[in-house]
């Protein structure tokens, strides 16, 4: 039966937490290159800010700010990802990368090198990392994707309520498998996913810890979301 306090109650969640949104819109803008608009980002988190309204459950344990936080970043993520901005070439020549580094690690045994990476596609190291650059900027979200399940997007995922179990015992297989292959990473390339994805810092701030520059950071972030896609394409 409808009660009018739920409409009342929603109105006020939002109102509430319409902060949040523009946090986490200016937080992920951040990362994000200068074609995505910021009002755009703000608008898809405030239609994650009213879903959230509609479906909190405060009986399953999580704040509201917790599930809106998480619901909001997901409505947000989908908004870039639906966009998709990112030329063909560029989607070609990130499977080409990802081809490349799972080939020779397959054949050296170890971890494949910038320059035995760029000879294997034929092309200069410095084509290399400009490829690389390409890549990072049109798919900021690569490491994520890594995990989403293929047809299902980010922030259908992060918000299910009710995950059935063939799913998340698939997912918490995958899960497994992703954190074995990141700890076989070269440790800076370890180390730059870490302080991007945990610490949630930015190029600029993880280059001035590496000293070295948000070009390179750039590059090696790339370099390893390709790694891991190497290293996990034939996993099931």
């Amino acid at each position: 039966m409808y009660n009018p306090q739920d409409k009342v109650s929603s109105h006020n969640l939002i109102e509430q937490y319409a902060p949040l949104v523009k946090r986490i819109a200016y937080h992920l803008m951040g990362r994000l290159p200068a074609s995505v608009v910021l009002d755009d980002l703000i608008q898809a988190g405030m239609i994650g800010l009213l879903e959230a309204a509609k479906k909190y459950d405060a009986s399953k344990g999580a704040s509201f700010e917790t599930y809106a936080g998480i619901r909001i970043r997901g409505s947000i993520i989908d908004e870039v990802r639906r966009g998709d901005w990112t030329p063909r070439s560029v989607h070609r020549n990130g499977r080409r990368i990802s081809e490349a580094i799972h080939k020779l690690e397959a054949e050296l045994g170890r971890d494949a090198s910038d320059s035995e990476i760029a000879a294997e596609m034929d092309i200069s190291v410095a084509d290399y990392h400009s490829l690389l650059k390409d890549s990072l900027e049109s798919r900021l979200f690569s490491f994520e994707e890594l995990t989403s399940t293929e047809g299902e997007t980010v922030g259908e995922q992060l918000s299910a309520d009710d995950p059935g179990p063939v799913n998340l015992t698939e997912s918490t297989a995958f899960a497994g498998a992703l954190a074995s292959a990141i700890d076989t990473l070269p440790e800076r390339e370890k180390l730059v996913l870490a302080l991007y994805y945990d610490e949630e810092l930015n190029l600029k701030e993880i280059g001035e810890i590496l000293g070295v520059s948000e070009s390179r950071v750039s590059q090696i972030h790339s370099q390893a979301a390709h790694r891991l896609r190497g290293r996990l394409r034939d996993w099931q």
